[in-house]
């Protein structure tokens, strides 16, 4: 008999810094599954990242097994670490916190890709300049 979907769980955890509590505890402790073998499988995976937040779906079978899909880094999270900022402007239309090149929005694109709902390299491109100024960071070009 084939596994039959439980249901699924999406949240954001730090790449190589899972642990049981919030946010994997309470979104994965209804579905009843061992929590730290999510944690230990999840930690092994994303290691290399290193704590910058990750996207992860975590699907929930009947039997209680589970899978999950571990998408690319959030756009902002990228943006910060390419300008070497700890966080974006408050006030981005006025006050600017930092400068990218067009080479390291192709980088964050290169990563971002298989994620995003563009068509293109340039749409995608376009895309992530739009986060950038909603950060307060300037494009250069």
């Amino acid at each position: 008999m084939a596994k039959k979907l439980e249901g699924q769980a999406k949240f954001q955890v730090p790449g190589g810094q899972a642990t049981p509590a919030p946010p994997v505890g309470t979104s994965l402790g209804k579905f009843g599954i061992n929590l730290g073998q999510f944690v230990q499988q999840f930690n092994d995976r994303t290691k290399e990242f290193n704590g910058m937040p990750l996207p992860v779906v975590v699907s929930v079978y009947n039997d209680r097994s589970f899978d999950f899909i571990v998408k690319s880094p959030p756009a902002a999270a990228l943006l910060k670490q390419a300008a070497g900022i700890a966080k974006g402007s408050g006030v981005p239309h006025k006050e600017k916190v930092a400068t990218v090149t067009k080479a390291q929005i192709e980088d964050i694109v290169k990563k971002k890709i298989a994620d995003l709902n563009a068509t293109d390299i340039a749409n995608a491109s376009r895309m992530i300049e739009g986060t950038a100024r909603s950060m307060g960071i300037e494009v250069e070009g």
